[in-house]
């Protein structure tokens, strides 16, 4: 019955609620009477809980032409009395029966089986697929008897379930991937996909890379370390992106009309890489209109040539670096972006003055999230070679430290100003710049105070009464 409320008698109850008419069980919610039960019946050794497993089906074949032909065949039979040496099932008269109930693999020493060549391999009427009509390879003789190769071909996850082993070796003629390569290599650092792919090439994957442990071909017994899903970019209206919805962005026209590095800075900076984020067409301008700033940025700094750096600058600089490589190994893209914004408007308003140096790191930071302006910029500072064979940036963590914080001041839990302090200042230094402020002054004036809390470089609150 339900948890509160009346049993509606005219239809079933199928929600949670609280067990009747279940002797010892009466008054148990559904999640602790099914516990219940459970643990009765292993007391009873007439039951107990089990783990099950729900697995998709997966259909390894394919019928169409692209794809690996699966390497196995199949014997040919005749009608009884027909000597099987007189006939040739790639003749359209030829009766016979392919015994698909009798496989046999292909021979290790004669693979890899390779496709035939066909001008047509439209899909056709015929189920076994477009390679049924390849009857020259389909069909071969053996020791006088007739075989027929499966015409099926294998789907693109028989080459993406591993793919990331032939990478590490791809020239390899003599085996898929050397035992070497294995051990310097694998397993793989970071695996980045969407969330539908935990339950498709992951899952596949990694079954795949099982039986190839099992067997001894990897030293080690899982592919992927690290798994990171990127968030599904929506449409302009909130909704999964699709053509009956109208609301399919096409990134070619994006390309066109605002470069590709505008696209790509864009999809970094609409949010952290793992939000689900809605796509609007209009917030490109922002991103171009940071391109702009720090291309007239460079193109000052190369034109002044200026070689000297104020301390706000250089902490600003370091400031960047840090949190740009920060960001980038946590894959924290759109606070990257977003702190060489900061830095690139402070460049800017140093008019002509822009040091030489800034617009050189700026220049190398910005390379990986839009590597055509970061290439022109390098270009512009004079530089021959690619930014690419340039060293990543480098800070200095002391530059990366405020001499000084500003922090607020509450009185009895309400915010009445900020303070400026040196970054180490103690308790009494916090308060005595605090009583020098305004609105603090009046608050505690004639009052006792009774408390106070301090949080270096967080907040100041003083309990007076």
């Amino acid at each position: 019955k339900p948890k509160r409320g009346e049993l509606d008698k005219e239809e079933a109850f199928t929600e949670p609620g609280v067990a009747m008419n279940s002797g010892e069980f009466d008054g148990l919610a559904t999640d602790k009477c099914k516990k219940a039960v459970t643990n009765r019946l292993e007391e009873m050794d007439k039951g107990g809980a089990q783990i099950t497993y729900k697995l998709r089906d997966w259909v390894f074949s394919r019928q169409r032409y692209w794809g690996e032909p699966i390497p196995i065949y199949f014997p040919v039979e005749f009608p009884e009395g027909v000597d099987p040496t007189t006939q040739d099932p790639k003749d359209e008269s030829c009766e016979h029966t392919i015994r698909y109930d009798q496989p046999i693999p292909v021979d290790e020493a004669d693979l890899p089986l390779e496709l035939p060549l066909m001008k047509n391999f439209e899909p056709g009427d015929d189920p076994a697929g477009c390679l049924a009509r390849a009857k020259d390879w389909r069909y071969f003789e053996r020791d006088g008897k007739w075989f027929a190769r499966e015409t099926n071909t294998m789907p693109q996850w028989a080459g993406s379930c591993w793919y990331y082993f032939r990478f590490l070796d791809p020239k390899n003629d003599n085996e898929a991937f050397s035992k070497q390569v294995d051990k310097d290599w694998m397993p793989v650092d970071l695996y980045v996909g969407g969330s539908e792919h935990a339950v498709l090439h992951l899952l596949y994957a990694r079954f795949w890379h099982q039986v190839l442990f099992d067997l001894g071909y990897s030293e080690h017994p899982e592919p992927f370390q690290k798994l990171v899903h990127q968030g599904m970019i929506l449409g302009s209206d909130g909704e999964k992106m699709s053509k009956s919805r109208g609301n399919v962005v096409n990134p070619d026209d994006i390309v066109t009309d605002q470069g590709a590095d505008a696209l790509r800075l864009y999809e970094m900076f609409m949010g952290p890489l793992e939000a689900v984020k809605p796509w609007q067409t209009s917030q490109v301008a922002g991103v171009v209109r940071f391109q702009n700033k720090l291309y007239n940025v460079v193109k000052t700094a190369a034109e002044s040539k200026e070689s000297e750096m104020d301390e706000e600058t250089a902490r600003l600089l370091h400031k960047t670096m840090k949190k740009v490589t920060e960001d980038i190994e946590s894959m924290s893209f759109n606070t990257a972006i977003s702190a060489m914004m900061v830095l690139t408007n402070h460049l800017q308003s140093l008019k002509e003055k822009v040091p030489f140096e800034a617009a050189e790191k700026l220049s190398l930071m910005v390379s990986p999230f839009a590597p055509h302006i970061g290439e022109e910029c390098w270009s512009i500072l004079g530089h021959k070679e690619s930014l690419a064979y340039h060293p990543w940036v480098e800070y200095d963590e002391e530059l990366c430290v405020d001499n000084e914080v500003t922090m607020g001041v509450q009185v009895n839990g309400k915010a009445r100003g900020e303070i400026t302090v040196p970054a180490d200042a103690d308790q009494d230094t916090a308060l005595a710049a605090a009583k020098e402020v305004d609105k603090v002054k009046n608050q505690i004036e004639g009052k006792d105070i009774k408390k106070v809390i301090y949080v270096p470089g967080r907040i100041l609150n003083i309990i007076a009464k």
